[in-house]
């Protein structure tokens, strides 16, 4: 049979802390994913939506007009390279 190893115990302290930890920290994580949704993930699940709003905004504004000069002017981030 071999030798038995003994159960490890931990106090229900230490196990309620580390449902406290495990449940902040869990938080933390939802907050975090919550607030990324919008700003990154739903225009990669949505692109014909966010050009169509992109296009709206942007109606009427001359880039030349309002780019520095020397630099780049910008484009469509939706377009393939």
């Amino acid at each position: 049979r071999g030798a038995s190893v003994p159960a490890v115990r931990r106090p229900r302290a230490a196990m309620a802390g580390l449902s406290r930890t495990l449940g902040i920290f869990g938080g933390f994580v939802a907050v975090v994913g919550a607030a990324f949704y919008p700003i990154y993930f739903r225009p990669l699940l949505l692109p014909d939506e966010y050009k169509r709003e992109q296009s709206i905004n942007r109606a009427g504004i001359v880039q030349e007009n309002i780019q520095p000069p020397g630099l780049k002017v910008w484009s469509d981030p939706f377009g393939r390279k």
